[in-house]
């Protein structure tokens, strides 16, 4: 699966939360400060060719949707992250967190349990 840029990435949790949405629609749930509609457009049509958009006629315009499903994308994009990062070990990338002070004994231990119940 291709990566996206920021600003895909950005449109896209767009239309994962809000679904067919037109490119105004888009703009107005964006933060400050807002996108020229040209940019967000152009940016709507790449992920188009990109496969993860796809778009029906609505009156004089088109509302966009994701093709591809936000579950989807995080774990292809995690797998990358893992296999380019930690050399494909989500041990190596779990060490690291907890090495930089981004994960508490107490998260650790709210994985260990979410583990447990997969397992179950």
């Amino acid at each position: 699966m291709r990566q996206l840029t920021r600003a895909e990435e950005e449109v896209m949790q767009l239309l994962w939360q809000k679904g067919k949405s037109r490119v105004a629609e888009i703009i107005e749930d964006m933060p400050e400060p807002k996108p020229a509609y040209n940019t967000t457009s152009t940016i709507v049509r790449i992920l188009e060719d990109k496969g993860f958009v796809g778009h029906e006629k609505a009156g004089r315009g088109f509302k966009y949707f994701a093709l591809i499903d936000k579950d989807t994308y995080q774990k292809a994009t995690m797998k990358k992250m893992v296999n380019s990062y930690f050399e494909g070990s989500f041990k190596n990338m779990v060490s690291f967190f907890v090495k930089e002070k981004n994960m508490s004994a107490k998260d650790l231990e709210s994985i260990l349990k979410e583990l447990d119940k997969t397992r179950d």
